[in-house]
């Protein structure tokens, strides 16, 4: 029998055979395996009519090996328990996964979509460590060695395999009472170009964002000036609550600010909606368990494992939720 051509049928007929070899019993062999004594017995003739000898003396009242089936034993059986053993441990890891996985998320997401899921996840998968780098870098995961990020849709790389986690999102300009009483609001986004402005610039890039606009169905560009220019929007924001310029940010950050008064929106004609956060990561055939893990349940939000005690369960859960995954789309 050639070893490179060795296929799961070999296998099944192997083991068979070191069952009985094991035990000289076919009963005690099959109840072992699990499978009946006369699939058993079919297996073995098998592997005897590939062999081209017979592998067992068998009477009424006994089952003894040949000689020729005393030598495969000796030689088989090591191999074949090794390899038994090592299946068993690969379906435990499936069934317990554990391990790293490095996770990449823009710190806006990270609220949303990390933060509400921790907890749970920790109880349901104690032996997977999650690696978790914050930052608005649009880094190669590949290249540096994330397994999934989580980013805006329109910083994809088409690639990637995509999944939408929530709504649309959408950046207003704001500035607190104080601003406004000293420096007049602005009625038009070109006009932020007479005002102290608060910029913000993508983690690694040397210049500032242009803020975006929508009018007449047509999306523009403001290159603002002003005092601050940060990386961190939530910076941007409280400096803009402490009355330093105008900030521009998203509806997650400025909400509780204009509801407490301490901020105002403005220009919000213009303000338009954009593609929100996709989990993201390389396509595969066959995806490592702690990894699956944790795109099932960040996709599936903190729902999905409310209330669920164990992996196994949660993975059921998962399965039975429909996810539809594309290829991210300019």
């Amino acid at each position: 029998m050639n070893p490179s051509l060795l296929s799961a049928g070999d296998f099944t007929q192997l083991r068979a055979f070191v069952a009985v070899a094991g035990s000289l019993n076919f009963s005690r062999a099959a109840e072992r395996l699990g499978v009946s004594s006369s699939a058993l017995s079919q297996m073995v003739r098998a592997l005897e009519e590939r062999v081209g000898v017979s592998l067992f003396n068998r009477t009424t009242r006994s089952v003894s090996l040949t000689e020729a089936g005393a030598k495969l034993f000796e030689r088989v059986r090591p191999a074949v328990e090794e390899l038994a053993e090592a299946l068993g441990e690969t379906r435990e890891r499936r069934a317990n996964p554990a391990g790293t996985v490095r996770i990449h998320c823009f710190p806006g997401a990270a609220d949303l979509h990390l933060t509400p899921i921790l907890r749970a996840f920790g109880d349901a998968y104690p032996q997977i460590v999650l690696d978790i780098t914050l930052d608005d870098a649009v880094v190669n995961i590949v290249a540096e060695g994330y397994d999934v990020a989580i980013r805006l849709g329109e910083v994809i790389d088409k690639d990637l395999i995509a999944v939408k986690l929530g709504p649309e999102l959408r950046q207003t300009a704001v500035a607190s009472p104080d601003y406004l009483a000293r420096h007049g609001t602005p009625a038009h986004p070109r006009d932020l170009l007479a005002h102290r402005c608060i910029g913000w610039r993508w983690l690694g890039q040397k210049t500032p964002y242009k803020w975006e606009f929508m009018e007449n169905g047509k999306w523009f560009e403001v290159a603002v000036d002003g005092p601050l220019i940060s990386n961190r929007k939530d910076f941007g924001v409280q400096a803009a609550v402490d009355g330093v310029g105008i900030a521009f940010a998203s509806q997650q950050l400025i909400a509780p600010h204009i509801a407490e008064g301490r901020l105002v929106p403005l220009l919000e004609a213009w303000s338009a909606p954009f593609p929100g956060y996709y989990l993201c990561y390389p396509a595969q055939r066959q995806m490592a368990p702690p990894l699956r893990a944790v795109i099932d349940t960040i996709r599936g939000g903190l729902r999905a494992i409310n209330g669920v005690a164990t992996a196994a369960a949660i993975g059921a859960a998962m399965a039975a939720i429909p996810v539809s995954e594309t290829k991210a789309q300019e």
